[in-house]
């Protein structure tokens, strides 16, 4: 499966499912799975190539503008597919304090891969959906720019993630979970895992506003509800990229204990997530439990870990 075309994007799909013996979770009956997503494709890993590869598709190669935070792995994804599919990028990035300032990692290797750079105070961008806002963007960036939403979710994304769904279904897995930030990844799965199946989302960002999104990309997707989610908001860590001491030390252990670097921003919260409910007995002996890792850390993120 490309839907791009060219061979420079070519992920690996089905990706692979690894199991992970881990006691907190086998001595309550419940088999641990891993959905390595975040071997899709070493520029555009997990939920960024399911979401950007449909939205690029009917982009035709025009040029992509988009949105995102100062850490954004929307946005570096969408860089990278520039590069390496050779259309330009603008990336309207939240928090006009950034510029002038020396760029982080992420916004360095977005520069890098090719893409322009539009800072933005917060109001604007919470306003990046009225017409006269997104206009003014518009005209800084290329002519004939398709904008391409924050996080990439849009109907199109969400049919993309269905396809994760079927994957998990088809390896026989009961309850599959996953980090959320805008929630296109949680609508298009648990559509795709079926309504006999549960889909666990846990949010990484405060203000309980995720459902609400969801259950609206699910109805621009496929006309309404669809699938058996739910979301669990206490494992945001005070917020986006809040990654506190404690989250810190889960993480490191995750790693010593079965060999994986762990994103800290997503991942280590959803996984932190499945610890807690496992303990809690949320979930019943004999389950087949899908973590799906949707990203890889920043080298500076992990210390400890290889594969």
């Amino acid at each position: 499966m490309n839907a791009l075309g060219p061979s420079s994007l070519d992920p690996l799909l089905p990706s692979p499912m690894e199991p992970v013996d881990d006691e907190r979770f086998t001595r309550h009956g419940v088999r641990l799975l891993l959905k390595r997503d975040d071997l899709i494709h070493p520029d555009l890993p997990g939920n960024k190539w399911r979401k950007l590869a449909p939205n690029l598709a009917a982009a035709a190669g025009r040029p992509v503008l988009t949105f995102g935070g100062a850490y954004s792995n929307h946005l570096r994804a969408t860089a990278a597919a520039g590069r390496l599919l050779g259309f330009p990028t603008t990336g309207v990035v939240r928090g006009d304090e950034l510029a002038g300032r020396p760029l982080n990692p992420s916004l360095a290797r977005c520069a890098a891969d090719g893409m322009r750079l539009l800072f933005v105070d917060r109001a604007t961008y919470r306003a990046k959906g009225d017409p006269e806002v997104l206009a003014r963007l518009l005209r800084q960036a290329p002519p004939d720019s398709v904008v391409v939403p924050e996080g990439g979710s849009n109907a199109l994304a969400v049919r993309g993630c269905a396809e994760l769904g079927r994957e998990l279904r088809d390896r026989g897995v009961d309850v599959a979970a996953v980090a959320c930030g805008t929630g296109g990844t949680l609508a298009g799965l648990a559509a795709g895992l079926g309504d006999d199946r549960r889909t666990v989302g846990v949010p990484v960002l405060r203000g309980g506003f995720l459902g609400g999104e969801i259950r609206a990309l699910q109805q621009a997707a496929f006309g309404g509800p669809a699938g058996a989610w739910s979301l669990d908001e206490r494992f945001h860590f005070g917020g986006y990229a809040r990654t506190p001491s404690e989250l810190e030390a889960f993480a490191t252990d995750f790693e010593a204990r079965h060999g994986l670097a762990i994103e800290r921003i997503y991942v280590a919260k959803m996984l932190y997530g499945l610890v807690t409910l496992a303990e809690e007995g949320a979930f019943p002996a004999g389950t087949a439990l899908a973590a799906v890792i949707t990203g890889r850390p920043e080298a500076s993120q992990s210390s400890a870990a290889s594969r």
